[in-house]
């Protein structure tokens, strides 16, 4: 008589752990990265007596020419209707991006707009190996291709009418209300010159009163919100860290790729810095590298923030 031989208990833990993963990375790469959605929030910032500010913030769209989903939803999002369509860069994911890029935000033409760079809108992504991140922010990139950031501008600033805000400040009515905005290139490439932005402010003129100020960059290094906050910025926009991109359920980002703390590697919070605090909204971005195309506990998202007067 002979009896079967049981299952050794390890062998049974580790194809549970196999099933899981393999559950996790469908899921991840197969169903959430397309789960966009938007974030809704509000946040007190604008001048005393300032109307409701919509703002669209859209961030880190990595496009690729045939992501037809991605496009279709960012060219309905011009459906809500905001006042104010901040961009946090990131625009380009590959070499024909624009194309992508084209197809959905033209129908943004005619809302006022400010945007600044990510570095994949000048350079083409690379293959990198995620674990990386976990040691800290990626290095800088070698000689990587060169993208057409000239026409990607253009488009922006003469077809759509958005305000380049790249190391630079700009006075804009928005809805009725005055704005000053200012902004820096990527600082995860070193590209910002926060000292350069006193100047340009000051070049504004006078600034009237009841004028509301905002921030705007792509990687929200602490050094760049300590400085925005030192120029008395009312609101911070930044985008960069996908939200983390793969999430522990529970639990949040893992992973920042910058040194802002992993409980604001996503959503609205604030930032506080030299005795002042400001609404910090930081975008998880709609998009994802296509050499890394997974999200997991992360949906790729836009935000629309309505920015109200403070009391």
């Amino acid at each position: 008589m002979t009896s079967a031989r049981s299952t050794h208990p390890a062998l049974i833990a580790l194809g549970a752990v196999g099933a899981v993963g393999a559950a996790a990375a469908v899921w991840g790469i197969g169903i959430e990265r397309y789960l966009f959605t938007v974030r809704e929030a509000t946040a007190s910032a604008l001048a005393p007596g300032s109307a409701p500010l919509r703002v669209l913030h859209l961030s880190d769209a990595h496009m690729a020419p045939w992501q037809h989903r991605k496009q279709d939803w960012l060219a309905s999002l011009a459906q809500l209707k905001p006042d104010l369509i901040v961009n946090t860069g990131d625009n380009l994911g590959h070499r024909d991006g624009l194309d992508g890029i084209r197809r959905a935000f033209e129908p943004f033409a005619g809302i006022p707009g400010v945007f600044v760079h990510g570095s994949n809108d000048v350079a083409e992504p690379s293959p990198r190996n995620p674990f990386r991140y976990f040691i800290g922010p990626s290095q800088k990139k070698q000689a990587a291709p060169l993208l057409d950031t000239a026409a990607m501008d253009s488009f922006f600033t003469d077809e759509l009418g958005w305000t380049d805000l790249n190391n630079t400040a700009a006075r804009l009515d928005v809805a009725g209300s005055t704005i000053d905005f200012f902004g820096v290139n990527d600082a995860h490439r070193d590209w910002d010159r926060l000292d350069e932005l006193p100047e340009a402010i000051a070049d504004l003129g006078p600034r009237p009163e009841a004028t509301s100020v905002i921030g705007v960059t792509h990687a929200p290094y602490q050094r760049v919100l300590n400085g925005f906050l030192d120029l008395e910025a009312d609101a911070i926009f930044g985008g960069h860290t996908h939200g983390g991109q793969v999430c522990l359920p529970g639990f949040g980002a893992l992973v920042a790729n910058c040194d802002i703390p992993l409980k604001q590697a996503k959503g609205l919070s604030t930032w506080t810095h030299g005795g002042r605090t400001a609404p910090l909204n930081v975008s998880a971005g709609c998009g994802h590298s296509i050499y890394a195309p997974v999200r997991f506990a992360c949906r790729p998202e836009a935000t629309l923030l309505t920015l109200t007067a403070r009391s």
